[in-house]
């Protein structure tokens, strides 16, 4: 799972915020919605969006990490479980990420909170079984960049930098 794979697909703010009001317009049938579970740091501009257009207040945060270089997955760590949407192992919640890819996150995240309704804008189908609803479906051997990751090409983060 490198991002110097020779498949890429690069998504623009635009189309995250097209595929997001999607996503939002899907779910809103489903609700209503006790509040939000951001998966970071990806999820993190989804629920903005879907905060938005869902009209919901209430937006929680599961801190997990697993790419320790954004190349490799090295394991699951969770720095901060979810607090708010614990209550009846997540009923009533919307838990968001940007993409689901090996699955693993969402496994973890699942096992935390059962009962949320689990959201993704994009899907790779190793992952795909452990959403409820997405918008797009990406091939396994296609990384993913999104525009918060890019320039016009990869960047480091800051923290990263010397």
């Amino acid at each position: 799972m490198h991002h110097h794979s020779e498949k890429a697909l690069s998504v623009t703010w635009q189309e995250v915020h097209r595929d997001a009001r999607e996503l939002a317009r899907r779910l809103k049938k489903k609700g209503p919605w006790q509040g939000i579970v951001a998966i970071t740091r990806g999820g993190l501009v989804p629920a903005a969006i879907l905060a938005r257009e869902l009209n919901i207040r209430l937006i929680d945060t599961v801190c997990v990490t697993s790419y320790e270089n954004e190349s490799e997955q090295t394991g699951l760590k969770i720095l901060k479980p979810v607090i708010a949407a614990s209550e009846h192992g997540g009923e009533g919640w919307l838990v968001i990420d940007d993409l689901v890819d090996t699955g693993e996150t969402a496994r973890e995240v699942r096992t935390m909170l059962p009962n949320a309704h689990f959201a993704t804008i994009y899907a790779k189908p190793k992952g795909r079984p452990l959403t409820d609803t997405t918008i797009g479906e990406v091939p396994q051997d296609v990384w993913v960049y999104f525009p918060w990751d890019t320039a016009p090409l990869f960047i480091k983060p800051i923290s990263e930098e010397e």
